[in-house]
Order: C-alpha cells, then structure tokens, then sequence
C-alpha cells in the first residue's frame, strides 16, 4: 500500500508522528494508500523553513514572481490529464468534473500573474510643503490555508497563488481524504521555479489545525468547510491575533418563475443538484418554483431526466453524470437525511434509496433522490446535506420564494429562472446572499471578481480570489516622507495641518 508524505522544503518527507489516515477509492470502498497525520512538531518544522525562505522570495520583484506563476500555468496545462485522473481515483468525481475543478484553479494563478498591477501602491506629490506620501503593499509573511475534499485542487490553488504572488510563504494543509494532488500541485510549483520552502504541504487533522491557529509565526489563515469549524477557526485564528477568512456551508436556492423557460431550468437543476454527487458548496439544493401550475411543470420535466441519470466510476467514460461520494460515512448521513425527509412528510418521486451498481457494490455510491412538498421545518431543507437529492419549496408568490432564500441561515449562492428583466434585477438587489445568478444556476465568480457568501456562509470581511485576495495577502504601510531644504530652522512643536 502506497505511504504517502508531506512535502518540506522541496522534498517529500514521511510523517513521524506514528498516527495515519486511510485515503479511499470511494467507487470500490478499497483503501488505496495511507497519509500521515502531522502534529505540532512536524508543522513547526515546515514553518521554520518556510520563515527562513520567505524574506528573500519577498524581496523578488513582482514581475519576476509572476514569472514563476506564468510557468506553473504551462505544468498544469501539460500535466492536466494527470492531475485529473489522480484527482478522480481519491475523490470519485468524474473526469471532466476533476479536470475542471484544475481548470478553476488555473484560472486564479492566471489571474494572479498580473501581480505588478495589483501590488502598486499610491503616491501623492507635496502632500505637505517639501513631503511627499506613499503607500505599499507588503507581504504578511508565513501564510497558511486549510481546504477541503470536494476542490482538492482549485481551492488549494485559490489560496496559495495570491498569498505567493504576494510574497508570502504557504503552508497548505490539505484535505486528509484526497490529499494527492496537492502534493503534486507543490512539485509542479517548484518545478516552475519557486524557491523550496515557499509553498509547504503538511497532511494532517484537527491537530495539525490547532498547531496552525497557535503558532505565533502564522499571519494568517484561509479556510473552506462546514460553517461549525468555520466558526470554530475563526474565533481560534482571531484571538490568536491572524487575520483570517473562513467560508462554511451552504443551502443555495434556485426560483423559477412561472414565465421561465422550463426545460432551460430543468437542465440548470440536473447540473446544479445533481453534478458532482452534490458534493458542492454552490450546489442547487433547493428548487423553489412560483405557482402550483410551475411546479407541476416543472416535476413533470425533473422526473425523467432524474430517473434517467447515469452513476458510476470515473474510469466508466465522460458520459457518466456523477460518481461516488467521498466516503461511507458521507454516504450514511446523506442516506441518514433522506429518512427524515419521508419521515417528516416531504415526497419521495425519485427514490435513489435502492440504487446498486454491480461490481461496485462496496463503493459509496448515492442515487439520485428527488423531493416535492417540503416543507421549511423539514431537516432536509434546514441542513446541508451535500449529496444528490434535490428539495422542491413550492411557492405561492415571488416574495414568498424570495423570502425563502432570504431567511434561511445560510447565504452562499442563489439564483433565479425568468424572462422578466423587472424580476430578475429586483431579485438581485434584495437577496442577501453573496452570488447570485440569473438564469445561471451556479453563478461561481470568475477570477478576477471575487468568491464569497454572506450570513452563515462567511466569517471574515473579505472574499476569496480577485482584488479581495490581494488585499488579505498583504498589508498596508503608508511613509510620510520629507527632504529638507535650506536653513533648518529649529524643531516644530505644534501638529503639522495644511495651509
């Protein structure tokens, strides 16, 4: 069984913490390698590497470390194959699904290669008689970032790639469950060009976190998960004094409008609910459809294409819909909330309970689940469940589908169905969710806006990739600067003010 390592100052490095996780193929359930577990010792060491080399990369003008980023972009584009297939044997998504959670990822690093543009500062000439003002952006120095299972490569690459555009270093703890391509994300880097001991990859859990939110050396942390640990990281991290940004959970609505075009919507709802086993924080959990008349219009669309989804491994072909979910007890918990559903009242037309797929019958394969009538009160429609069941709210009226959106805790991503500008930008300027898409249902920012909810969904002011990145990989020091001239005079004692 293949042992795998951490990644310390440019070298694969064994763990010597004694404590190890199992890393499944979630389509057969076998345990395909074994990661070490850091603890606090192990992580100092990654830091203190990463303290002695982050002065001097901090020093390379920007131009040049974008330079880097700029060949970092060629590996991944010539290594994608590669990276996709490692991707989808620890997590199971689908080939395509796996290639374009690397392509999101590249996206930022693009965007991150304009690092001179974004890094300037300002300045005003004779700000005062004689004094000139500037402003710079400095690096912050050993950054850190804890991500996810589900975009074991594009939230790494979110994170990491402003924080070095920047001039920080990076200690990425991935994802316990999928941690390969994060390993490979590092080798590529420094084959790219970047110094050894910038980016480190340190495997671990809930202790190796702890040695994170702890260590004075740290400036900052970034994390993406369930909103309980977001809460959790977040006070930890802020009272330890780091600026930190944490991004939780999620239960993101779509309304379709009676006037909306329903098989255009139908399809939105197959991709957004169901793509990724739901596995998704910007997934459609929850259709909302305006009018009884739209919603049996709707179902009568949803029923068919659902029953009709096919599920399977990633090695099966590009024209499987979804895979696995990620673990056994994932599986049992979404399997867990589909109970209560029927349980609380809400109606099962696409039953998924009973789907077996043969010669995978050990793997933590979900069927797709569809449900009418539920009901707000309904845990199903109350908590994530990131798996393939879809809710359907049936609302009377637009505001109550807007008020749906709008009183559920959480506030990542929603979207509307309509042909009706009117609506359409009324939805938009009164939702308090962070995303918001129109006739688009994951309406996931591209690079060079900014990604990030509102309410529970967020903890931190200030969102991930974009102009926003910048600003929390870096901080602001702003000189007053003069050069006297002439006869000094002797000293002033009075608060300098303009004249």
């Amino acid at each position: 069984m293949q042992e795998l390592t951490h990644y310390i100052n440019g070298a694969h490095v064994k763990g010597t913490s004694g404590r190890f996780a199992d890393v499944y193929n979630p389509a057969t359930g076998e345990i395909q390698a074994k990661v070490p577990l850091a603890n606090g010792a192990e992580l100092d060491q990654a830091v203190a590497h990463a303290a002695a080399a982050q002065p001097a990369w901090a020093a390379v003008n920007p131009q040049r470390r974008a330079r880097v980023l700029m060949k970092f972009v060629d590996l991944l584009n010539r290594d994608m194959d590669k990276l996709a297939e490692a991707l989808s044997r620890e997590h199971g998504k689908t080939l395509p699904d796996a290639q374009g959670d690397v392509i999101r990822g590249l996206e930022v690093v693009e965007y991150c290669i304009g690092a001179p543009q974004l890094l300037k500062g300002e300045f005003t000439d004779s700000a005062g008689p004689g004094i000139d003002m500037y402003s710079m952006r400095q690096a912050l120095g050993v950054t850190a970032g804890i991500t996810p299972f589900n975009f074991p490569a594009m939230i790494p690459m979110w994170m990491f790639a402003p924080a070095i555009a920047c001039g920080n270093a990076f200690i990425l703890k991935p994802s316990e469950r999928d941690p390969s391509v994060p390993l490979m994300l590092a080798e590529l880097l420094e084959e790219a060009g970047l110094p050894k001991g910038i980016l480190q990859v340190v495997n671990g859990d809930k202790e190796a976190v702890d040695a994170i939110l702890h260590h004075e050396v740290i400036q900052s942390v970034g994390f993406v998960g369930s909103t309980p640990i977001a809460e959790y990281i977040y006070a930890t991290g802020c009272a330890n004094g780091k600026r930190v940004q944490c991004f939780g959970g999620a239960k993101n609505h779509m309304i379709i409008m009676p006037d909306a075009d329903m098989d255009q919507a139908a399809d939105a709802l197959m991709g957004a609910g169901y793509g990724a086993a739901g596995e998704r924080c910007m997934a459609i959990s929850v259709a909302v459809p305006v009018g009884e008349d739209t919603a049996d219009r709707l179902m009568e669309k949803l029923i068919p294409r659902v029953e009709a989804l096919k599920v399977g491994p990633y090695t099966a072909g590009n024209d499987v819909d979804y895979g696995p979910v990620v673990t056994a007890a994932a599986k049992a918990n979404i399997e867990r909330l589909v109970q209560t559903g029927i349980d609380q009242g809400a109606n099962l037309v696409v039953d998924g309970r009973d789907f077996n797929l043969q010669g995978y019958e050990d793997g933590f394969f979900v069927g797709a689940h569809l449900f009418d009538n539920v009901t707000k009160d309904m845990d199903i429609y109350k908590y994530e469940i990131f798996g393939p069941v879809l809710s359907t709210v049936r609302a009377e009226t637009y505001e109550e589908a807007l008020g749906l959106a709008m009183d559920h805790e959480y506030g990542n991503g929603t979207a509307i169905f309509t042909r009706d500008g009117d609506t359409a930008r009324d939805f938009a300027n009164r939702v308090n969710v962070g995303m918001v898409g129109i006739n688009v249902p994951i309406p996931v920012p591209l690079a060079y806006h900014t990604f990030g909810g509102w309410k529970k969904s967020v903890f931190g002011d200030l969102n991930q990739h974009g102009p926003d990145a910048f600003k929390f990989y870096t901080r602001t020091k702003t000189v007053t600067s003069r050069w006297p001239s002439g006869t000094k005079e002797g000293g002033e004692f009075s608060i300098p003010v303009m004249e």
